[in-house]
């Protein structure tokens, strides 16, 4: 009882704290309530601080990221991605593997930054944003505040490419298909690329989701890969046997990712009614809100600008390369 006495009033001030953000992105034109959520939470957490009877219920929100990583397997729908057809598979495939390849590149060699942060840049910038940072995170143990820097860096591109790609769009004078595939293949969290392709037509916002479900898919695959290279690398001393690197392996291995692809299992054979996914995936979204205003609360500026800009300038560049490439490719094909 002490326990609940301790975490519910935390628990409920996040809630009021996300509320309050979702009624700001509702008046305010093209923000998304996740990163009002953050930046609210940031504001809130620099400026006042947090209160010392929320402190045990704003620590509970790396369990309500896992909570709406696992959820937001509902929403993972697989016949979609057979719809989308081979071509966009594969160029979902080639996109993927580019991103992480290029951050990773630049991250290590170019603008050297901290080997985890660029995995993590890497993860958000490939898969699904903030919620692909959060996966990737929870595989390879990274502290907090990388994890902050990582999700603030994703953050702040979605902010600006919701309004930039709708621009370059027209400029370009794309086609829906066109148009839709790409956003949906280089933009990185799903709320944004939807946004921007309904925002640039109807066909091209179907475009864009479909796709961008696609690349989501792929979030449980790119989290065990880079759980079993940091596991392999620390076992590769520290391990005398086989059994002793899978027992760590194991060990450190993300059980949540599991339940993230039980649930698209699940949904997708049938299991589920229309109803059910979509009271899973309103969990979702509320269990995202109310972790993301957690994760913003404990975000320290002062930890900001002693990471510097790096990691900004590996995705500013890194996504300019690929965002190109894929434009180039996909006007090719379709």
């Amino acid at each position: 009882m002490k326990m609940k006495q301790t975490v519910l009033p935390g628990l409920f001030f996040l809630l009021v704290v996300g509320i309050i953000a979702r009624l700001i992105a509702s008046v305010v034109p093209s923000v998304n309530y996740l990163i009002a959520a953050i930046v609210l939470g940031l504001v809130i957490g620099n400026v006042w601080g947090i209160p010392n009877w929320a402190r045990s219920g704003v620590g509970t929100h790396k369990l309500w990221l896992k909570v709406g990583i696992v959820v937001m397997g509902a929403g993972m729908a697989l016949d979609r991605v057979i719809t989308a057809g081979s071509t966009v598979l594969l160029l979902v495939v080639t996109t993927v593997v580019m991103t992480i390849g290029v951050i990773e590149l630049l991250a290590r060699f170019v603008f050297p930054i901290h080997q985890k942060t660029g995995s993590l840049l890497a993860a958000g910038s490939s898969i699904c944003g903030v919620s692909a940072v959060i996966a990737i995170a929870e595989s390879i143990s990274v502290r907090e505040s990388r994890i902050a820097y990582a999700a603030a860096t994703v953050l702040l591109f979605d902010a600006v490419t919701l309004f930039v790609y709708p621009i370059i769009g027209h400029a370009l004078g794309l086609s829906d298909t066109v148009f839709g595939i790409w956003a949906g293949l280089t933009m990185f969290s799903t709320g944004p690329v939807t946004a921007a392709g309904f925002a640039f037509s109807e066909a091209a916002g179907q475009w864009a989701l479909i796709v961008k479900l696609t690349r989501n898919s792929f979030i449980g695959l790119v989290a065990i890969t880079y759980s079993v290279y940091y596991a392999g690398r620390v076992n590769a001393d520290a391990a005398s046997s086989v059994y002793q690197a899978w027992s760590f392996l194991w060990s450190t291995f993300p059980k949540f990712i599991l339940g993230f692809l039980g649930m698209v299992l699940v949904a997708n054979i049938g299991i589920l009614s229309d109803s059910q996914i979509t009271s899973l995936e309103n969990m979702s979204n509320w269990a995202f809100l109310i972790a993301f205003v957690g994760l913003g609360l404990e975000i320290k500026l002062d930890e900001f600008r002693s990471i510097g800009y790096r990691p900004v300038l590996v995705v500013l560049i890194g996504m300019g390369i690929v965002a190109t490439t894929m434009l180039l490719l996909v006007r090719t094909l379709f």
